[in-house]
């Protein structure tokens, strides 16, 4: 996923060049690239939220939840270990304040045509090496890319199908070629992943195992206590330290990630100091838990952290390959059901937002009804769209408001009219689908976090008639069930960034609805909405990426695909108060990479974890 002014060209890149972004004509070569935005610190001596001076050392600790048996995220088979990316450089990486826009990592710098974007040259750094102080080449950047096309999970496979040839001109030189010229992010996209060495490619690639395939990164895989723990040990002889996206990031001597199987354990655990910093995405926790000693004690901090970024969408989604959620009435039934303002107030202390959109809280949500602009893109679509959704793409959005009392008396009555004109009937006061089976749900979890939310939805399910089931299952078959399918709603996550393109069809998109192991969870297959994910990947400029996703946005709504649950546009983290930042954190992320442990704190904190 892209993490993304314009220039007077033809073309729809921009890009800095030494001390100022040109607009040119012919093949040229750059130090940073942005897709429809200047690259804002190509000269500066390190990023903006970075403290260069800060110090080395100490444990930066983090919970995981569920369990492992392999170090390979980028394989179609295994349950791989957190923290991963840790091991691995990528060809450029991007910035934490911009929209997409790349800087030198293991490249040093690309060449291309602004008039022909089919293709892109990344110049590899002659100092980067991997951990065995070997050179990373051109040929160890084909043969990951290789792998990935072949081999790699297919939402990747999809997400990167216009690369038509990866070559090596040299050993510092490798060209991709790209099917056409009409995608013009890939030329970013393929400088985003993780780069392994030829032979670990060939030997490893595809088994399930705890050793990492060879990386170049700042850290390397230190102890590992399966099930139940991970650790990265930084690389003293890291080649890249003193790049400039990397002065001052990499602090922290040790990454530990210990494994939960609930975050009731979880918490409990970072109380006991068995992990110090905390992302807190539980909003009881929030309003009322800290309040142990060591919070009354100054030794544990809260902060919430605002972002620019699109709150992620999280819902309950609707398998469309399942014939019972065919009709839209019955998705719409569905969010009736969902007493959003009850839960807010009664389990999360009134500090949740309803999302209103798959890019909340950012410039990027359609909000009122559609522009003139938008209306343009619309139209021609009307006709491919069932009628209740071509009316709600015209309307001003709202999801249904019920007034918290806990029994939603309006919304479960709305949702019985829908699901009778929908051909659903009642015998014996249970429900049944028109063709006579019964109403039956199961809701896909692999873990307790949402059970006080699911369990209030499961009994407004059960007074619509329906048979709702809770199917809790272990990582290994939960992961294994999600890959094939295998459910009838679930919960699922969209994060999102400031520049959506390309990655939107692994998520909505037709081509990815029956692809296992695909991100359209959901299995939508829509000609309007391919279209307009067609036209936003094609974007040229900054105002047609927040147009076609507006109206990407009112399609992906007015579809009724998922139930929206809660999010928030701030990030909330607790911590030991041993971990410092720079003043100034990015506007699209938390930046842990940057923050460093304050030894004296750290060595206060120790003694009293001794006590």
């Amino acid at each position: 996923m892209p993490i993304k002014n314009t220039l007077a060209t033809a073309v729809v890149l921009s890009l800095a060049f030494g001390w100022a972004s040109i607009a040119v004509a012919a093949p040229i070569t750059t130090r940073a690239l942005g897709h429809n935005s200047n690259a804002e610190y190509v000269n500066a001596p390190f990023m903006p939220y970075a403290n260069p001076q800060a110090p080395a050392g100490g444990t930066l600790s983090l919970d995981a939840r569920g369990t492992f048996n392999a170090a390979n995220k980028w394989m179609t088979t295994g349950v791989a270990m957190i923290g991963t990316d840790y091991l691995y450089d990528t060809l450029m990486t991007g910035s934490l304040n911009e929209a997409f826009t790349m800087y030198p990592q293991l490249a040093t710098r690309v060449t291309y045509d602004p008039e022909d974007t089919s293709w892109i040259v990344y110049h590899i750094n002659p100092a980067a090496r991997f951990w065995d102080g070997s050179p990373v080449t051109s040929a160890d950047v084909k043969a990951t890319y290789e792998a990935l096309l072949t081999k790699g999970p297919m939402f990747i496979r999809s997400y990167l199908s216009d690369i038509k040839a990866v070559n090596t001109l040299d050993k510092q030189r490798v060209k991709f070629i790209f099917a056409s010229s009409d995608n013009k992010e890939i030329l970013l996209t393929v400088g985003q992943f993780p780069i392994f060495a030829k032979t670990s490619i060939d030997a490893n690639f595809e088994k399930i195992s705890l050793t990492p395939l060879m990386g170049s990164g700042p850290y390397q895989l230190g102890r590992v206590d399966v099930g139940r723990s991970v650790t990265y040990v930084r690389d003293p002889n890291y080649w890249g330290r003193e790049l400039m996206v990397n002065r001052g990031r990499y602090n922290f001597d040790k990454i530990k990630y210990v494994y939960y199987q609930s975050d009731e354990i979880a918490f409990e655990g970072f109380k006991s100091g068995q992990y110090r910093f905390r992302p807190e995405n539980k909003a009881s926790n929030w309003a009322t838990a800290y309040n142990f000693p060591a919070v009354k004690a100054g030794l544990v901090k809260k902060e919430s952290i605002a972002s620019k970024n699109p709150v992620p969408m999280q819902g309950l989604v609707m398998n469309m390959r399942r014939p019972i959620f065919q009709d839209i009435r019955v998705r719409q039934a569905l969010t009736a059901a969902y007493d959003f303002e009850w839960m807010n107030k009664t389990l999360f202390h009134g500090q949740y937002e309803r999302l209103q959109s798959f890019f909340h809280g950012s410039e990027l949500a359609a909000i009122g009804t559609p522009s003139a602009a938008e209306m343009q893109i619309i139209t021609p679509l009307l006709p491919k769209l069932e009628p209740l959704q071509r009316q709600a793409v015209l309307d001003e959005w709202q999801l249904p408001v019920t007034d918290g009392g806990g029994f939603n008396r309006e919304g479960l009555l709305q949702a019985r009219q829908l699901l009778l004109a929908a051909g659903f009937y009642y015998q014996d006061m249970k429900l049944y689908q028109p063709d006579g089976t019964r109403a039956k749900i199961e809701i896909l979890i692999n873990s307790d976090i949402f059970d006080r939310v699911l369990l209030a939805y499961a009994r407004n399910l059960k007074r619509l008639g329906f048979d709702p089931v809770l199917r809790e299952v272990d990582g290994p078959q939960y992961y294994e069930r999600m890959r094939s399918f295998d459910y009838d709603m679930t919960v699922d996550v969209f994060a999102q960034s400031l520049s959506p393109g390309t990655e939107q069809a692994a998520f909505w998109g037709s081509s990815a609805a029956n692809e296992p192991g695909n991100n359209n969870s959901i299995g939508i297959k829509n000609a309007a909405i391919d279209s307009v994910i067609t036209k936003l990947s094609d974007a040229k400029s900054r105002d047609e990426i927040v147009l076609y996703t507006h109206v990407l946005d009112r399609l992906l709504r007015a579809g009724h695909y998922l139930v929206p649950l809660y999010g928030k546009s701030a990030t909330r983290v607790a911590y030991w108060n041993q971990y410092r930042h720079a003043k100034n954190l990015p506007t699209n992320a938390v930046g842990i990479d940057y923050w460093w442990v304050d030894k004296a704190a750290e060595a206060h904190v120790n003694k009293y974890l001794r006590q």
